[in-house]
């Protein structure tokens, strides 16, 4: 990570002052980097032993990056990671043309790879984002939203970048097609899983630590997986009061609507749903040799469910 990090600074580089000042502040707020980590376990699972894993790493963080600046400007978010966003601080027009910067010096990154396999995949991932951030638009306030239609969105605009970040190291190293899949299987439940317990926590996590306001989701109209299954459970008058919460965007009944979603049982429901994503992430790793990058893997894929931001 030391050396994605050096090469992260020394990519963000530009002419254009206010470029490095909107990139820098985002990238130095303190991410989790996981999709850069899960890159280079990957990689070391499956013996890599040259150093373009490190570059691809970069270029993996540099476009979730510009995916967060524009889904700030999209939903209006003011707080990420308990910082101010870029777009509260340097305003939307910024933003959204830092975060394109972002995603055109990735590509230039990938090209310096010369390999097309790894242009096709990234391509396709960034395109896929885009069709779920587009999909996530017109599903607002629509509380008839239901758990497949939900799952799709998620793993178009989530999983898919974690589903490249992990099908690229089987590419590095030559690996066959049935490694690859199965690389990419991996980082595709383990991303959905991510965001399912990401949802989750709007309801039921700690403010502090997430670094944003609760209630977001509910507050940009967004039918995420635990409202689903408690309008599917809960009574006339609790799925009445979640569905006028949805298509206003109104978090007044926040407190009672998370209480509607724990006692129905919406919450153990949704951490389920995760837990069963979480177990094929897993299964998919039965492929990989016995190595301490494979037991780094597992174990990522294990403490996802207990976390809290």
């Amino acid at each position: 990570m030391l050396a994605v990090d050096r090469i992260i600074s020394q990519r963000l580089s530009s002419g254009v002052p206010l470029v490095g000042q909107v990139s820098q502040h985002i990238i130095q707020a303190g991410g989790k980097r996981l999709r850069p980590v899960l890159l280079l376990l990957m990689a070391g699972a499956l013996g890599y032993q040259g150093s373009d894993h490190h570059k691809l790493a970069a270029v993996i963080e540099f476009i979730h990056t510009a995916t967060l600046l524009h889904d700030d400007v999209v939903d209006d978010s003011k707080l990420r990671r308990s910082k101010p966003t870029a777009n509260a601080l340097f305003g939307n027009p910024a933003s959204v043309l830092v975060g394109d910067f972002l995603y055109s010096r990735a590509f230039q990154m990938m090209v310096e790879c010369q390999n097309m396999r790894i242009l096709d995949i990234v391509a396709e991932a960034t395109n896929v984002i885009a069709e779920g951030e587009v999909m996530q638009l017109m599903n607002m306030h629509d509380a008839s939203l239901d758990e497949d239609a939900y799952l799709s969105v998620i793993r178009s605009k989530t999983a898919k970048l974690f589903e490249a970040s992990t099908r690229l190291p089987a590419v590095l190293t030559g690996s066959h097609l049935h490694i690859e899949e199965a690389c990419a299987n991996y980082g595709q439940a383990l991303g959905t899983a991510f965001q399912v317990i990401d949802d989750v926590l709007d309801y039921d996590g700690d403010a502090a630590l997430m670094g944003k306001n609760l209630g977001d989701d509910l507050r940009e109209g967004k039918a995420t997986l635990p409202l689903i299954f408690a309008m599917q459970r809960g009574n006339a008058n609790e799925c009445a009061l979640i569905k006028h919460a949805i298509e206003n965007g109104e978090v007044q009944a926040l407190q009672t609507i998370a209480e509607i979603v724990r006692n129905t049982g919406a919450m153990q429901a949704t951490r389920e749903a995760a837990g069963a994503q979480a177990q094929l992430a897993l299964d998919a790793l039965e492929v990989l040799p016995a190595s301490l990058y494979k037991s780094a893997l597992q174990e990522l894929a294990e403490q996802l469910l207990s976390r809290q931001s």
